[in-house]
């Protein structure tokens, strides 16, 4: 049986002011890194034998506090581009057209410039299966790329998925008859209910 471990990097410095990233390049902040930090252990612990990360920072950072800075690095497991609101707060963003906004959330909506949910939902798991290798493959990326394998793998609508904690552990496992989820949204210090984008 094959075992997807699919972590969040730890909180960036936009995500703790609730401001959308994207593809920016942002680095973890200091919570983010005890974050990562923190996790180290339960990953250890699931042994995986094979680490691919998305090439953007706080991926990357995320990845080698990990304890694997020699992971491979994978473009297609970026982050979804949000466009002309990158940058932008949550708040903002609802105050102006929370309409749009829930829409995106639930992939209905993309922002000018930005990414349609199914073509990023293909890009990503099209670069899942690029990176696929061994029996435990630990996937360091964001919560937007992890939605988007549930919805690709598991047929879960991201409308359906709440926001992904930052530092924490979804497991999927192929088992016969398909793949599962095993795992979602876990952390040591218990699960995030209100995770920023």
């Amino acid at each position: 049986m094959k075992r997807i471990i699919l972590v969040r990097h730890g909180e960036s410095a936009w995500n703790s002011v609730r401001r959308l990233q994207g593809q920016a390049d942002i680095a973890l902040s200091a919570r983010g890194e005890a974050q990562a930090t923190a996790l180290r252990a339960t990953i250890e612990a699931m042994r995986p034998d094979h680490v691919v990360a998305s090439d953007l920072l706080r991926a990357r950072h995320t990845a080698a506090l990990l304890g694997y800075p020699h992971a491979q690095l994978s473009p297609a497991l970026r982050e979804i581009d949000v466009g002309d609101w990158t940058g932008r707060s949550i708040g903002e963003l609802m105050a102006e057209d929370q309409d749009a906004y829930l829409g995106w959330r639930a992939g209905t909506y993309a922002p000018r410039g930005g990414e349609r949910w199914q073509e990023f939902r293909d890009r990503v798991t099209a670069g899942l299966g690029k990176a696929a290798s061994g029996e435990r493959l630990l996937v360091v990326c964001h919560g937007g790329v992890i939605r988007a394998l549930l919805d690709g793998l598991l047929g879960l609508p991201p409308k359906r998925i709440i926001p992904v904690g930052p530092a924490s552990v979804t497991v999927l496992a192929d088992k016969p008859g398909g793949m599962r989820l095993e795992t979602f949204n876990f952390s040591p210090d218990g699960p995030v209910f209100d995770a920023p984008d």
